[in-house]
């Protein structure tokens, strides 16, 4: 049975238990959570990990780090030093973006090395094998579908990426819309080639119940991805993009009543005056279900520095509901990222989801705020470090500079207004 199924039936599992202690709720709760669709735990019967993680409504905001190969780049080591990179500064999930060198063994790779969830994004393997096999990337069926999600799904994958609003429909409303930067989903891009190819419905489409078999067997969570989610901020919130969520949240409640768990992908590059209405447009159209946001950036002049534009966004699709972040990395739109990339984009996201928190109060977050302002009053550098989000930038930028005297900064020297209050008081 699938956590759903056990949820269904007002049982509360052992990996329920042990999330729900993570949470700081109650079990119970957690379980009506995921009965109700608000809460998943992607957790694959197949994968043994450290630290699992429930995503949804009421716990706390989680954060995703993408890595994997490139057709450029496509080093296992260098994948696996940014998985334990993520790890340590704190991501939630991780999700194999691979589409170079062997994707198995390195799936294989990540999945032995990492101590939290996995995702992938099926239909990039299988545009692999079509492209080596038939030298066409859409030279691919149904069959050769089903193997790639059967093959993931048996190593132990704990979420897949399924480009399933991807329809004829919804690709003529993206034509009429008149896009500036048209369609920019990788995934999205392959489905949308297969269709003209083809000159049929998306697979993922028509053979959906196919996939929740394969997915009710392993208990792998399903995130609907946002093939249409807009690539400039220009492009936000338009028909095409509605049109995708709808259809999603139409099959969000077909995973639900075959006993799968689903989540819903977002935007993308949206401005800020249109997040929370995204937010509760997913909420309404997808009944609930956990919206997993990729930033969303809040604009698109910022290359090199993209880590902070959806940081921006992140933090507020957070406090306006969203559950899960999708990191972005300062080498987003220019490159393959590399490992600083990786730490850069892990913190700038855990900041975003914890500021998020704050707005939703977290009681875990709210007393995180208060133990490092209170060190902060007391001047105790040595605890601040230690509860600063990213502590050994901390101590190095603490260390880089030899205060006069040992209990103020080089900011403020003898002027700290901590302690010039502190002596008033005294006085």
């Amino acid at each position: 049975m699938t956590q759903l199924e056990y949820a269904k039936k007002n049982t509360v599992t052992g990996i329920m238990r042990k999330v729900a202690r993570l949470e700081g709720i109650e079990p119970a709760r957690l379980m009506r959570l995921i009965r109700q669709g608000k809460a998943v735990i992607p957790l694959n019967k197949n994968h043994k990990i450290k630290k699992p993680c429930a995503v949804g409504s009421g716990l706390s905001t989680k954060v995703n780090a993408n890595i994997g190969t490139s057709t450029d780049e496509s080093r296992i080591s260098d994948e696996i030093e940014k998985l334990k990179i993520a790890v340590k500064h704190g991501a939630d999930a991780l999700m194999d973006l691979s589409v170079g060198g062997d994707l198995s063994e390195t799936r294989r790779q990540i999945l032995k090395y990492s101590s939290i969830p996995l995702g992938t994004v099926p239909v990039y393997e299988v545009a692999v094998r079509a492209q080596k096999k038939n030298n066409n990337f859409i030279k691919f069926n149904v069959s050769d579908i089903m193997d790639v999600l059967n093959e993931q799904a048996c190593q132990g994958v704990d979420f897949f990426t399924i480009h399933c609003g991807v329809t004829r429909r919804s690709l003529e409303a993206l034509e009429k819309q008149k896009r500036l930067m048209g369609l920019v989903s990788r995934g999205g891009a392959i489905i949308a080639n297969w269709i003209k190819y083809h000159n049929e419905e998306n697979p993922f489409y028509t053979h959906f119940e196919q996939i929740l078999d394969i997915a009710n067997k392993y208990d792998v969570t399903l995130s609907l991805g946002d093939g249409l989610r807009p690539g400039s901020i220009l492009d936000a919130t338009d028909r095409a993009q509605i049109m995708e969520l709808k259809i999603l949240g139409g099959l969000a409640k077909r995973a639900r009543a075959r006993g799968v768990q689903v989540m819903i992908e977002g935007p993308g590059h949206v401005p800020l005056d249109q997040i929370k209405k995204n937010i509760l447009l997913e909420k309404e159209y997808c009944h609930g279900a956990p919206f997993y946001v990729l930033g969303p950036l809040v604009t698109d002049v910022a290359p090199g520095y993209d880590h902070i534009t959806s940081a921006i966004g992140g933090a507020l699709a957070a406090g306006f509901g969203a559950d899960f972040l999708c990191y972005v990395t300062p080498a987003e739109h220019l490159r393959h990222p590399t490992v600083d990339d990786v730490r850069e984009g892990v913190i700038a996201s855990r900041i975003a989801a914890h500021a998020g928190d704050l707005v939703k109060r977290r009681k875990s977050a709210i007393g995180w705020d208060k133990d490092i302002s209170t060190a902060r009053k007391a001047r105790d550098w040595k605890k601040q470090i230690q509860l600063s989000i990213d502590p050994g930038k901390a101590k190095e930028f603490r260390l880089s500079s030899k205060p006069k005297l040992d209990d103020v900064c080089t900011m403020c020297g003898k002027y700290c207004s901590i302690k010039l209050m502190e002596e008033c008081s005294k006085k």
